[in-house]
């Protein structure tokens, strides 16, 4: 399948501030701009076909501290993104299984949007 062949999905289109500042956090769960996209919005892809969209705000829309975003990446390594964002984990505790699950943790992200990083755990 090409990078861009269609096929059916769901992708978030998240407005930040700072489309740049955001493009270099979401590299860190290995997202990239491969055609570099345009100032206003971004279409960001991992290897394995993941897609997040980011758009630039309207001023004043997206407040940090009153961010109503919040993100989920279902991801089996957990435990190795929990070390590149380990002085942003929200929870004392960092990863840990909650009652719903999942084997996660969570951080803010570009303009305090919430960013939770999981995995299910099977009993």
């Amino acid at each position: 399948m090409s990078d861009f062949e269609a096929r059916t999905a769901v992708i978030a289109i998240l407005p930040v501030n700072d489309i740049l500042q955001a493009e270099q956090f979401f590299a860190l769960l290995g997202f990239s701009a491969p055609d570099g996209g345009v100032s206003e919005y971004r279409i960001l892809q991992t290897p394995d076909g993941a897609e997040l969209h980011l758009t630039q705000a309207v001023p004043g829309w997206v407040e940090a501290g009153r961010n109503p975003f919040g993100l989920y990446f279902r991801r089996p390594d957990v435990d190795a993104l929990a070390q590149a964002f380990a002085d942003q984990i929200i929870e004392k505790e960092g990863p840990s299984l909650k009652p719903w699950g999942m084997y996660e943790f969570a951080v803010n992200g570009p303009d305090d949007v919430l960013v939770r990083i999981g995995w299910p755990v099977r009993a």
